[in-house]
């Protein structure tokens, strides 16, 4: 069965290791499918829900472009585009919100999490922004979208939305309600400082994570360095059970190796840690180091950068576009 894949990474400089496995291989693998048409965006409108300096903004929105491109996103046989280069999602935005309800909105528990206690002085951006999302996806009639956990709710909202919108306008199926493609293993990948932590751009150390531009040094340091315990590899999953650094490693390695993890298991039980790192590290240079470099090559031609996404944003505006219209032409406008 075919499927029409929708999914957007925040331009927010310095992807990682965390975003590669999490996300961007997955978009790779989902896209060499030949029965699923994919469209890929960078999301630079629900970036500015916190304040952007425009300068690095610019910077990160090529820079999380030539990532996706240097991890093999191609760009003929997807749609890769910016956000913010085609209205009908600030557009589709504002009718759905006339849609969506406080109270779907209030049950939100990322906003909580990211406003915390000062709730009151975070952008109404970051309030409504899963309407945006709702929009991004429903405009593209996508019929599946890879999210993780915490993006889970989110699509949820997106879904209740194309339903009511369907409900209210006696429009049955004319916005679809997109079903959730979760990446079961290694989803989540840990900070390299402490395994009960993701991975994050924001960690102040730069040892917590392994930066998609990282040099092969930096890697083989960071490596070195990473948290582990004292006690040996074990022989079975549920030895890991309490061992969220060893977990975090031995998965790490197991999604760029394309294993499962039982197999990483057999393959170093009783073996200590640095034996480990070695073949770890390695590993980690093998794959990233070859993205890291074309990223940097990508990077030094901003023209091709800047083409690649406003021939993106022509083929995403026609279909949005066309959705748009017929969006209007169902409320009345």
């Amino acid at each position: 069965m075919s499927k029409k894949i929708f999914s957007g990474v925040q331009p927010t400089g310095n992807l990682h290791l965390g975003n590669y496995i999490g996300a961007i291989k997955n978009f790779v693998n989902l896209q060499n499918d030949s029965n699923n048409f994919c469209i890929y965006c960078v999301v630079d409108l629900h970036a500015i829900t916190v304040k952007q300096t425009p300068k690095e903004l610019k910077k990160n929105i090529r820079e999380t472009t030539a990532a996706f491109i240097a991890s093999g996103l191609d760009f003929k046989k997807s749609i890769i585009f910016n956000q913010s280069m085609v209205s009908a999602h600030s557009e589709g935005s504002w009718i759905l919100s006339c849609v969506a309800r406080m109270g779907w909105l209030n049950r939100m528990t990322q906003f909580k999490e990211k406003a915390g206690k000062d709730k009151e002085k975070a952008s109404v951006g970051l309030y409504i922004y899963p309407i945006l999302m709702a929009a991004d996806i429903l405009l593209y009639d996508a019929t599946h979208v890879p999210v993780g956990e915490d993006q889970k709710q989110h699509l949820e909202l997106a879904r209740d939305i194309a339903n009511k919108f369907n409900l209210d306008f006696d429009s049955s199926n004319f916005l679809i309600a997109p079903e959730p493609l979760i990446q079961k293993n290694f989803a989540r990948i840990m900070s390299l400082k402490d395994g009960q932590k993701k991975m994050s751009k924001s960690d102040p150390s730069d040892l917590s994570r392994i930066n998609l531009n990282d040099t092969k040094d930096q890697i083989f340091n960071k490596i070195k360095k990473a948290k582990t315990d004292t006690m040996p590899i074990p022989e079975n999953e549920n030895q890991l059970s309490n061992r969220p650094e060893a977990q975090n490693l031995l998965g790490i390695y197991s999604c760029l190796n394309d294993q499962p993890l039982f197999e990483t298991i057999n393959e170093f039980s009783g073996k200590n840690f640095s034996e480990f790192k070695d073949k770890l590290a390695n590993l980690v240079v093998d794959k990233i180091s070859p993205i890291s470099s074309e990223i940097n090559k990508l990077l030094k031609d901003e023209n091709f950068i800047d083409k690649v996404l406003n021939d993106g944003a022509e083929r995403a505006g026609e279909i949005a576009e066309k959705k748009i219209k017929d969006i209007k032409k169902i409320i009345g406008f």
